[in-house]
């Protein structure tokens, strides 16, 4: 059996729909336990990533999707529930201790964290890690780096492929 490798997938979105789609389509793998880290300059998208998941994880759509920069964490109920962090108000990782992140890191659900970056030290490196990078008022550039077993079948769902 060998080391289970890092991959890379990367894909140019056309629209907001497209980037939650993208997101949807990840949802469908995720499993209890898993975190999705989302770093991107504001505007890039990452809460209508975000967003894309939630659906994806049979979040209502009564329940709207906002990025929780000053309340730090929102809870959704889905097929597991969802626990979305925003960081970008922290100063520094230790903040994010305070807030017990890992009673919500080891919880059964999916965490997904906006602004990522700043707590980078501290996410695990089974964690699916997404950079949005804005390219126009509608393009993203989306990288989305992970476990290379786990990337194959979202791969083949985007019409991608793993390097």
């Amino acid at each position: 059996m060998g080391v289970n490798k890092k991959g890379k997938i990367a894909l140019i979105s056309q629209s907001a729909q497209e980037t939650m789609e993208v997101a949807r389509k990840l949802a469908r793998k995720l499993t209890q336990g898993d975190i999705v880290a989302l770093s991107g300059e504001l505007g890039s998208g990452k809460t209508c990533f975000t967003a894309g998941l939630a659906r994806g994880l049979g979040v209502s759509k009564d329940y709207q999707i906002t990025s929780p920069t000053f309340t730090l964490i929102n809870e959704y109920p889905g097929r597991c529930k969802l626990y979305h962090f925003d960081v970008y108000r922290l100063n520094c990782y230790s903040e994010f201790d305070d807030l017990g992140y890992e009673e919500y890191f080891n919880a059964p659900g999916i965490v997904v964290v906006e602004w990522a970056e700043k707590v980078q030290n501290i996410i695990p490196s089974t964690a699916f890690f997404i950079k949005i990078k804005y390219i126009d008022d509608h393009r993203r550039d989306i990288e989305i780096q992970g476990m290379k077993d786990r990337l194959r079948d979202l791969a083949k769902d985007l019409n991608t492929e793993v390097t």
